[in-house]
């Protein structure tokens, strides 16, 4: 069984990284697909499909204390955390914002260790440092505006998401991976709706280029993304699964490369290079904890 869990491990942590992989796109979706200047009504319409698609499928709902757990973790990890995010993508240039959560391992970390009772080990200490390093070189070079609502939106929703981490792993799950991502889902959207309707009001018009967006966002973003990164939380700890969060960025900077033309400089790149080590050091390093026992892909919604 051992040797079957180390053999498991890089599967499972590559699984887990399509997460923060996908929602590096977030940034240059909400840039060029989506309406300006609605982050309550991007962060709503990111939640409210898949809620939709996802309950369908479960037909499940929460019992006993499980309804203020799911309702405080779909805060954390999605309404709270969507609102945050948007808010500091229209605000910030994609690459900007997508780096802010570069703090969050080092949150995270030290948000489970009393908790989780989860030590952190140096090689994983010095790997968030690593990562928070060339996190930073990639901001240098990057076009930065400043903007103190935008800055603080983005350190908001890092420390959102790794309070949501650490108490998803405290509690595990009572169900199927795809129930619990509907609950949250389903929490946050209900969060998300009358701040939206409040603030922003009834869009007027939405183009097919708005529903492309959305749906991206709703469907690989969210739906897929969210329940891959839950069972990572079950598997891997706190500190070095939130570190895959520093994909994040990195994506988000190659996509406005790619995509729309952004200028990557030397220094930026090195920042790439550096934040892909600490990533690799941290999940591969010797000592690594132990995974626990793997939840197959294909009892995700049984």
């Amino acid at each position: 069984m051992k040797a079957k869990l180390q053999f498991m491990a890089p599967a499972t942590i590559l699984t887990t990284a399509i997460a923060p992989m996908a929602w590096g796109t977030t940034y240059l979706v909400t840039t060029e697909l989506l309406p300006a200047g609605r982050p309550l009504l991007a962060g709503l319409l990111r939640a409210l499909p898949a809620e939709i698609v996802l309950a369908a499928i479960t037909r499940s709902r929460p019992q006993g204390t499980w309804w203020f757990k799911a309702t405080l973790l779909g805060i954390l990890n999605i309404g709270g955390f969507f609102a945050l995010l948007f808010l500091a993508a229209f605000r910030l240039p994609g690459g900007v914002a997508g780096t802010l959560g570069a703090i969050q391992p080092l949150l995270a970390a030290g948000l489970a260790a009393a908790p989780l009772g989860e030590q952190l080990r140096k090689t994983v200490l010095f790997a968030g440092i690593l990562g928070v390093s060339g996190v930073g070189l990639l901001v240098l070079g990057a076009e930065a505006k400043s903007d103190a609502v935008g800055v603080f939106a983005g350190l908001g929703g890092a420390a959102a998401m790794a309070m949501g981490v650490v108490l998803t792993k405290r509690w595990g799950r009572p169900t199927s991976l795809l129930a619990l991502t509907s609950w949250q889902l389903i929490a946050g959207g209900l969060f998300l709706l009358p701040l939206a309707l409040m603030v922003e009001g009834v869009p007027q018009n939405i183009s097919t280029a708005n529903i492309a967006g959305f749906l991206w966002l709703s469907s690989v973003g969210t739906a897929v993304a969210y329940a891959l990164w839950f069972r990572g939380i079950q598997i891997l700890p706190v500190a070095q699964v939130t570190l895959l969060g520093l994909f994040s960025p990195v994506i988000a900077a190659i996509a406005g490369w790619v995509v729309i033309g952004q200028s990557l400089s030397l220094t930026q790149f090195t920042g790439m290079a550096i934040v892909l080590s600490s990533i690799w050091i941290a999940m591969f390093s010797r000592g690594t904890e132990k995974a626990e026992k793997l939840p197959s892909l294909e009892k995700l919604c049984c």
